[in-house]
């Protein structure tokens, strides 16, 4: 064989296919030159591919140089005689190359590219020269020479393979060309454990025979040259200053061995049993340390090489280096040149400026932190998230409760109260309602110094769906029971105790001169019973879902006329609740019951009965005979029915605000009466249309004043103006902005609704619909353009207005259950507070962010621009209707015009045709009547 120029020519030879070597069938290969590339031809191994690649060719043109007749005359299973004898195991000079030598146990391979990226060796990819070794699996093998038979690059070793006792073959890839190929396949097992496995005794003669290593000789340890380290050290470690304390127990002599009795009693039976520790803050411990020592080393630089040396296998080595140093002498010689010199007298200028700024001025101090809050600036770190400030729940009060209402304490920080109600079916209730009897509802009052323990418990007559503490006085508390009754509390003697609880422990210590009394508060709070309750019989006939306090500003008369207040005291209330009404309440006495309490008088031989409960008689005149002022009915716009509202929003404010020097004192509201109307003045500056959230998800806007028959003079409620039907489920918050007196905010089933007062076309903002539903919703209170929203899934989203209006600018897990309630409250202008309950009793405290909390540069401003674009647009958009429908009109009126005008034109041509085909037969008639007279007409014609 020859090579030339990367070229390849074949030995001529004659292949038989017929009969004889002088059939006329044999063909010749003397002739046939096949021209490789000059990748074929660099090394044997890629020649020996290229060898291959010719094979498969030759193949195929004798294949198709075959005839019909030949495989008559020869039969089959003659055409695999020559196969068959290369099955057999290969010589050692058939398996390599040409002077080269292997043992008997490995045999050359040469694999194709096809092979190697079947089985995953491709040379330098799968396998290299550092992981030569590759396990192929016998019947992988097997499989390859039975699909592609003699094209198989395995098939020289098909008997070696089958008679391979183990199931993996190795096969090694020969990177130097040991064995004259690339492949050498291991037919042993006993070969292939010790190539994958070689015995101590090789690695030995492989380093005695390897004449390019050096021999690595272990470096000698340098003395020691200390650098005052280890002064550093003595003086960061911790001694002894002082010998250690001594303390020494004894006990009396007489007690020795004396026998000792125990017995068990409860741990809550005996006062001073045991004593809790709750943990919390203390400011006074938290110490920042301000200072801090460190020491620093200057060493000279260093740099790290590699270079690429001869691999055999790892061992264990250890190097040390050390800086190279300049000598004295070079570094004099830099010292005293002219380069230097110059340098220092280009810079010293410039660093004596620096270092006369230093001494006037700090330049480290970050001038961004100096603008505002240290929380967020530019260039620093912004932090948009809710962190978690606290979290309440109690295992006995509301573990497997719902939280279904919330609110801050108006006067006191740091204290809010939950309503729990038992999480339960109706038939649950029906089922268990001799434990819930037992087990009264409740009101629990949290403060943060205590997270573990309520500081006040109310007791409830049945679940609280809502309550709200009074705007003159936060001591009266009026609350919606489930069984539609109105109840009212009076915590006016456990004021101190909340104040007292935030104001860290005053009120502990009032007992700490006296001797063994303890203060029994954190074991079981006090329990609160409620003052009054509203008559079964006159209150609502369905759970109240809603309460609200009229302002301080204004009240109404029976009739629902807004009246001046001038005592300046809320003492009336507004309830809602699906049995499709709107109650108002009056705290005060009418004038003939208040009458009749006055001229009784005890007599002198009865005793007074004490309170057994301790219950305030604040509210003893409206205990069980409550009634509400007046009822709004909800009748239904076009159908007959009513709606079943859920929640509702009053107007609620004017333009006369009460400042906290003109509130007079909290009144005793056993005191109050009805006053009289005649002296009474009617306010023209309080709006009676209301917001009303429906059990169907719709959204009423409706009027609470009554409007009187004229036939009959009875009082009646009017049909509410608009109603509009954006939710697809009950409505769970009506809310008014803080900012905006006439934008309110809906939320219900998948979505959320901005609404505008006076606009009456639909919502400014309606929300897209969401994968989960929407459960609670409210405002910010400091930014005009966020809003929060919350999931049944326990997720919060936050909407910026002002960022983006189609999506929540974050979304933020909160807990794994339906939140319930959302209430925000202001600390003060550097903290923000979030609470957020959820379905299982669990209150959570979320700390707002800078960005959620302070607003933007005229974002009020902003935000109201935005709500007017949006009104512009439903405006256009109504007209754009009104416009489109007028088209319309006009479209299918000029289509009629014209299809009369065509009917007309249609009925026209008929009559013309009827009147041409009548002249025609009457001129034939006369035709033939002049004919018949001039006797030209036969018989025949006539007939005819």
């Amino acid at each position: 064989m020859k090579q030339r120029k990367g070229c390849g020519k074949l030995n001529s030879a004659t292949v038989a296919t017929g009969e004889g070597r002088g059939s006329k069938h044999c063909v010749c290969l003397a002739s046939l030159s096949i021209r490789l590339s000059p990748a074929f031809v660099t090394t044997s191994n890629q020649f020996e591919a290229g060898k291959h690649q010719v094979r498969e060719q030759l193949s195929s043109t004798l294949i198709n140089s075959c005839t019909t007749d030949m495989s008559a005359k020869k039969p089959k299973g003659s055409m695999n005689k020559g196969k068959d004898k290369k099955e057999a195991f290969p010589s050692r000079e058939e398996g390599s190359s040409v002077g080269t030598g292997h043992p008997d146990y490995i045999f050359p391979l040469v694999l194709t590219s096809a092979t190697q990226e079947l089985f995953c060796c491709r040379a330098d990819v799968d396998v290299t020269g550092d992981e030569p070794h590759k396990l192929l699996r016998k019947e992988d093998i097997l499989r390859d020479m039975k699909n592609r038979a003699a094209v198989s690059d395995f098939s020289p070793l098909k008997q070696a393979v089958l008679d391979y006792p183990e199931e993996e073959l190795l096969l090694v890839f020969d990177q130097d060309f040991t064995y004259g190929q690339s492949f050498y396949l291991v037919l042993t097992a006993g070969a292939k454990e010790d190539i994958l496995r070689p015995p101590p005794g090789m690695e030995e003669e492989e380093e005695e025979g390897d004449e390019l290593l050096e021999v690595q000789k272990t470096p000698e340890p340098k003395p020691w040259l200390s650098l005052g380290s280890e002064r550093e050290i003595q003086e960061e470690s911790v001694t002894d200053t002082r010998p250690r304390l001594r303390y020494k127990v004894s006990r009396v002599r007489r007690q020795f061995g004396a026998p000792v009795c125990f017995w068990d009693h409860s741990a809550g039976a005996m006062r001073g049993s045991y004593v809790e520790c709750p943990s919390y803050q203390d400011k006074s411990f938290s110490l920042w340390r301000m200072e801090k020592e460190n020491s620093v080393q200057a060493i000279p630089n260093t740099k790290s090489s590699s270079s690429q040396t001869l691999w055999k296998y790892p061992r264990n080595m250890c190097t040390q280096y050390e800086p190279r140093e300049l000598e004295d002498e070079e570094k004099e010689r830099l010292l005293q040149s002219a380069d230097l010199k110059n340098f220092l007298n280009s810079v010293s200028a410039r660093f004596e400026l620096a270092i006369q700024q230093n001494e006037i001025m700090d330049v480290f101090l970050d001038d961004w932190r100096a603008l505002g809050d240290e929380e967020n600036v530019l260039g620093g770190k912004v932090d948009t998230h809710l962190k978690e400030y606290q979290s309440f729940t109690h295992t006995h009060y509301s573990t497997n409760k719902t939280i279904s209402c919330l609110s801050w304490h108006p006067t006191v920080n740091g204290v809010i109260a939950v309503a729990v109600t038992e999480n339960l079916s109706f038939e649950e209730r029906i089922n268990n309602s001799t434990r819930l009897l037992l087990n009264p509802s409740l009101i629990l009052f949290w403060s943060f110094s205590d997270p573990i323990n309520p500081q006040l418990l109310l007791e409830c007559p049945d679940d609280i769906f809502c309550f709200e503490f009074c705007p003159s006085n936060p001591n009266i508390i009026a609350g919606g029971c489930m069984n539609g009754q109105v109840a009212l509390w009076d915590i006016s003697a456990h004021v101190d105790r909340l104040q007292g609880a935030r104001g860290g422990g005053a009120a502990r210590t009032s007992n700490a001169d006296v001797p063994c009394f303890e203060d029994t508060r954190d074991i079981a709070p006090p329990t609160v019973r409620y003052c009054a309750v509203s008559g079964v019989e006159s209150g609502h006939r369905a759970p109240i879902t809603d309460i609200q306090w009229l302002p301080e500003t204004f009240e109404v008369s029976r009739t629902g006329t807004p009246l001046e207040n001038k005592t300046l005291i809320s003492v009336q209330i507004v309830t809602c609740a699906p049995d499709c009404c709107v109650m108002f309440w009056d705290l005060r006495a009418p004038r003939t019951v208040v009458n009749a309490l006055t001229d009784t008088k005890p007599k002198p031989e009865e005793k007074t009965v004490e309170n057994p409960y301790g219950v305030p008689s604040t509210f003893k005149h409206l205990d069980l005979t409550w009634k509400p002022l007046f009822r709004v009915a909800l009748p239904k716009v076009d159908t007959r029915g009513e709606y079943s509202p859920l929640r509702f929003s009053l107007w609620g404010n004017t333009d006369k605000s009460v400042t906290v020097g003109d509130r007079p004192e909290p009144p005793d509201y056993g005191q109050l009466h009805l006053p009289s109307a005649k002296h009474q003045r009617q306010t023209d500056d309080i709006s009676t249309k209301f917001y009303v959230g429906t059990e169907d998800g719709e959204v009423v806007y409706t009027d609470w004043k009554l409007e009187k028959d004229n036939d009959s003079g009875q009082l009646f409620s009017p049909k509410p103006t608009h109603c509009f039907r954006v939710h697809d489920c009950l409505v769970n918050t009506v809310s008014r902005s803080p900012f905006y007196l006439d934008i309110i905010l809906t939320v219900g089933g998948w979505n959320f609704a901005i609404w505008k007062e006076g606009v009456m076309t639909g919502p400014l903002v309606l929300s897209a619909c969401s994968q989960k539903r929407c459960s609670a919703g409210a405002w910010s209170l400091t930014r005009p353009g966020v809003m929060y929203i919350g999931k049944e899934d326990g997720n919060l989203e936050v909407w910026d207005l002002l960022e983006k209006t189609h999506e929540p600018s974050q979304i933020q897990s909160v807990t794994t259950f339906p939140i319930t309630c959302i209430k925000p409250w202001t600390v003060s202008l550097k903290q923000q507070l979030l609470a957020v309950s959820d379905h299982q009793g669990t209150l959570h405290i979320l700390q707002v962010p800078w960005m959620l909390r302070h607003p933007a540069a005229n974002e009020k401003l902003s935000v109201s621009r935005y709500f007017e674009k949006e009104v512009e647009h439903l405006v256009y958009f109504e007209k754009r209707t009104e416009m489109r429908e007028r088209e319309k009109k006009q479209v299918e009126a000029e289509e009629q015009r014209r299809r009369m005008e065509g009917v007309v034109a249609l009925k026209q041509l008929e009559e013309l045709e009827e009147q041409a085909q009548r002249d025609y037969e009457d001129y034939l008639t006369l035709e033939k009547a002049i004919l018949k007279d001039m006797g030209l007409q036969t018989q025949h014609m006539s007939d005819h």
